[in-house]
């Protein structure tokens, strides 16, 4: 059953990638969608009958990869409840954006392309995440961000599209070379890539540093591995391999820093953004880190660092929502905010709050994305909210779906938002670590500023005057049946997920659900104090989510012109928060503009000038040189032949009078 969870999108990507063209773009889409839908249904089933049963960890060997010297790789699918969570999320956001995109993509003349891409990009997370050696899974990482190059870059004849694949790929190529640097770490470490080995080395440390950490025996022992110039201890090369797996996650869950290429991918198709943004390649970060929490465990200072820049990143991409007018943008910002809150409670050691996160805001996230891609396509591919107002009517049906993704995001009390994004903040508040307090601060202040721009997006959008032209309001029409289901059972999602799933993933289900999927030490506790802390505490998130709400209803209902008066009276703060804090404006001074006057350089001064111009641009000019002045004693006339003869015959004379014979 797992291969043919595995499989189905790989056969989908081949089927309409190689034939999409001779079956046709209707075949192609039916056949994808279905194995996309059929994978999800038997990941469902998995999750239900093994992830609540009595199982455990299943290795399923697939084929021999590599083996050289003691390295022996497999292509192997490891099976514990983490992977079906993953399995879970991915196969059936999946499925539902690949039957949403038959109504979007409807006039698209490249179908066939965009659905193998699709399934591409399916079946290499789904490696990501099934994988038993960090091989694999980097196999899986690359493959990931291979595809998301080519679904962001879809609409190739857009540049800013191809822009935004490239910012995409670049960005993430800087994280990934941290992620390869720390898998050879590990494997200097333990011996093996393999994660059962790796595993169980960790545990066996666990037990020697008797529970206090990596950083109890950085002082002590040989050196064990050598690290830009510098010999490490056991406990500072863990905390050196895990800053390194950490870099790699940043990458791919869009962290502050390596953040940048998330909101320009909003460029792909909008099924794109909510593939990528919900539940795929957003996410392998954060399941990166959970899955080595054995590792994690024995380093206090990575986990420190981890929440440090979590939820450094959840208040920075809030502030940025703020005024952000591109609909899609906003929800991107908001996706970046909430992979802060997954980092702050991995970074804390609550690792199935982490988790129980990443699973519930797949449902609400790629329900907010897919609704607003439902109003992009009934105002005529606008995407600015300035233009928009007044849709509410129009559309209901999309606008209480974006309802339900806005209350399941903020927080309103029992809806998946509910219960995962406050227990982030519980285990914040709860966390030992030097940031824990800090990481707390700032996911609270971000939950008041995640319902301000999320409501003021639903007012702006749908509620006041319409701002669109009348040619485009005439045309307003409620997406058909094959956009809005998706969206319904996504809503389901969002309402349920979090009430249905809370006990078994973060409550008095924990350890029957999670087993050994999930690593904790001896000394973390974080999980049962968060249901010992106080009461204003615990409602704290509810009444920053309320006042957010009543805030943009004072801003964008009851007074509609006070967001612009604040705007030209704080002209500064407000530039700087729709200029992104100038981080594309700085990396485009330290890194850009410097790679680009090197590239010129290199290309005009090294390559033109001197390699050409000495080599074969130089020994060609010379040798047309010396031919253009031969070439004119070629003239024709006979006489001034027999005058050339004359004087070769008095050279040669003169040279053997002088000297030429003894």
């Amino acid at each position: 059953m797992y291969q043919i969870i595995v499989l189905l999108p790989l056969a989908g990507f081949l089927v309409a990638g190689l034939f999409g063209n001779a079956i046709g773009a209707k075949e192609a889409e039916y056949i994808t969608s279905a194995f996309l839908v059929v994978a999800a249904a038997l990941s469902w089933f998995a999750f239900v009958t093994f992830g609540f049963g009595n199982g455990e960890t299943l290795r399923v060997t697939l084929l021999t990869w590599i083996q050289s010297g003691g390295l022996d790789i497999s292509w192997s699918l490891r099976i514990d409840r983490l992977t079906l969570v993953m399995l879970v999320v991915v196969n059936t956001v999946s499925a539902l954006v690949h039957i949403y995109s038959i109504g979007y993509m409807h006039h698209d003349p490249h179908r066939p392309r965009f659905f193998a891409y699709l399934s591409l990009f399916t079946f290499a997370m789904l490696m990501l995440v099934t994988s038993n050696n960090l091989v694999q899974m980097f196999f899986g990482w690359e493959g990931v961000g291979l595809a998301s190059y080519l679904l962001i870059g879809f609409w190739y004849k857009k540049p800013s599209a191809n822009a935004a694949a490239m910012k995409a790929f670049i960005v993430n190529r800087v994280g990934d070379f941290g992620f390869i640097l720390g898998i050879f770490g590990i494997y200097v470490l333990f011996g093996s890539v393999n994660l059962d080995t790796i595993f169980a080395g960790a545990a066996d440390l666990m037990a020697q540093m008797g529970g206090e950490g990596a950083e109890a025996a950085a002082a002590t022992g040989a050196p064990v591995l050598s690290f830009a110039g510098y010999s490490l201890g056991m406990g500072a090369a863990l905390t050196t391999v895990c800053l390194l797996l950490f870099m790699g996650a940043m990458g791919k869950s869009a962290q502050l820093g390596l953040h940048t290429w998330l909101p320009d991918a909003m460029e792909g198709p909008t099924p794109v953004s909510a593939l990528i943004h919900a539940a795929t390649m957003v996410t392998a970060g954060v399941f990166l880190v959970a899955r080595m929490s054995p590792l994690f465990e024995l380093s206090h200072t990575a986990l420190t660092v981890v929440t440090f820049v979590g939820a450094t990143t959840a208040i920075f991409a809030a502030t940025v929502g703020l005024v952000q007018n591109d609909i899609k943008r906003v929800i991107a910002y908001s996706t970046c905010s909430q992979l802060g809150y997954m980092f702050v409670a991995l970074g804390v050691g609550a690792y199935s709050v982490a988790i129980f996160h990443l699973f519930t805001h797949a449902f609400f996230k790629a329900l907010l994305f897919l609704g607003a891609g439902s109003v992009i396509h009934a105002v005529s591919d606008e995407q600015d909210m300035r233009r928009m107002g007044g849709l509410r009517k129009h559309i209901p049906k999309t606008y209480w779906m974006m309802v339900i993704g806005t209350l399941a995001l903020t927080g309103f009390p029992y809806t998946a938002g509910y219960f995962s994004k406050d227990a982030v903040i519980e285990a914040a508040f709860v966390g030992h670590n030097s940031f824990a307090m800090y990481g707390w601060a700032l996911t609270v202040l971000a939950a008041l500023l995640t319902s301000f721009y999320s409501w003021r997006l639903i007012f702006m959008t749908f509620h006041g005057k319409p701002r669109a032209s009348a040619d485009v309001m005439h045309h307003i029409h409620e997406s058909p049946p094959v956009m809005l289901v998706p969206l319904y059972v996504l809503a389901i999602g969002a309402l349920l997920a979090g009430i249905v799933f809370a006990d078994s993933f973060i409550d008095g289900g924990y350890d029957a659900f999670w087993r050994s999927a999930l690593f904790t030490g001896p000394e973390n506790h974080v999980l049962h104090d968060m249901h010992e802390i106080p009461f204003a505490i615990v409602f704290l998130p509810t009444v920053m989510m309320a006042l957010g709400f009543a805030l943009a209803w004072l801003f964008y209902i009851r007074f509609p012109e006070q967001p612009r008066r604040l705007a030209e009276r704080h002209r500064g703060l407000y530039q700087f928060l729709l200029n992104k804090w100038y981080f594309d404006e700085l990396y485009n001074f330290l890194f850009v503009r410097p790679a680009i006057a090197l590239g010129r350089m290199l290309w005009k001064t090294g390559d033109g000038r001197i390699i050409d111009g000495l080599g074969p641009d130089g020994v060609s000019a010379r040798v047309l040189g010396v031919t253009n002045h031969v070439v004119r004693l070629q003239t024709g006339y006979l006489y001034h032949y027999a005058f050339a003869m004359l004087i070769g015959v008095a050279a040669l004379v003169t040279w053997m009078m002088l000297g030429g014979v003894n």
